[in-house]
């Protein structure tokens, strides 16, 4: 399945992508895409409905982040070796942990907006992986049974802030819309290898990013189990599995947005993110 959220920011609705590619509407079955919905128990009731007696919902509607109640996103740094070198970074002897505030998580087509002071705002496509049941202690042979499912993330990261002001990554990845997600939550039964999907980022319709999860350093398996090692991972947290190369910081001359860039990236099977690139006008408060 594909599933979705749709609907004005704040008051997105559970919904499901059918196989003409319509939206239909699944708020008379579900409240929303989170806890319990996400467990197989719960996937398997979604599936034993018929998409044809739901209800469509209009062409053009809004698409939200496709999972509700995030209560946290871990993300992986340097977990591919082509994108640590060309950041002049090691590949590390454990995953490198950084954590993105929910309140930067973003639908997939929102527009990503550059805060205030901005010089180094960057893009990476990479793959979520979305938890659908409580993980704590697992082996890494167990691990995927406790993914939902799968989902595109937008590790929009402030490369000034993430590095030269000191302290953690986390105050470089975390600004308001840093953290895109969607279009769906595309369920593991039809990734039949999170290992093998490729990735890919365009900015202005120029190919910056292409790679594949093939070449992580370390898989998904291997992130659930170890993350569970050191923390319980919830139903709806999202792990951002790292990025391929091809980020503006690796780029020389560097490259970085700027108001009126437009993002799009996809990766095999988890559909595509489109972003427009917009200054940050919003009055203090």
């Amino acid at each position: 399945m594909k599933l979705l959220r749709h609907g004005p920011r704040g008051q997105e609705k559970p919904g499901l992508l059918d196989a003409d590619g319509r939206v239909r509407d699944l708020s008379a079955h579900v409240d929303d895409l989170a806890g319990a919905v996400l467990s197989e128990a719960g996937l398997e009731r979604l599936r034993a409905l018929d998409p044809a007696a739901l209800p469509v919902v209009p062409e053009g509607t809004r698409l939200g982040p496709p999972v509700a109640g995030v209560g946290k996103v871990m993300a992986i740094g340097l977990n591919y070796a082509d994108h640590a070198a060309e950041t002049g970074g090691e590949v590390p002897p454990e995953p490198v942990l950084f954590m993105k505030a929910t309140s930067a998580i973003n639908g997939p087509n929102d527009p990503v907006v550059l805060p205030r002071g901005s010089v180094a705002t960057d893009w990476e496509v990479e793959l979520g992986v979305v938890i659908g049941t409580p993980a704590k202690y697992v082996t890494e042979d167990d691990a995927l049974t406790h993914v939902a499912g799968y989902t595109i993330v937008n590790d929009v990261s402030e490369r000034h802030y993430q590095i030269k002001r000191a302290g953690q990554w986390t105050k470089g990845k975390s600004c308001d819309t840093f953290c895109p997600l969607g279009p769906w939550l595309v369920t593991r039964d039809e990734i039949a290898d999170p290992q093998a999907l490729g990735l890919w980022l365009d900015v202005d319709e120029q190919r910056m990013q292409t790679g594949s999860t093939a070449t992580m350093v370390y898989g998904v398996a291997f992130l659930v189990s170890y993350l569970s090692q050191l923390m319980t991972l919830h139903p709806g947290d999202v792990i951002a599995t790292g990025t391929p190369p091809g980020v503006g910081m690796g780029r020389r001359p560097r490259v970085y947005l700027r108001p009126g860039n437009e993002m799009r990236l996809g990766i095999d099977g988890l559909g595509e993110q489109r972003q427009t690139v917009e200054a940050d006008t919003a009055d203090a408060g």
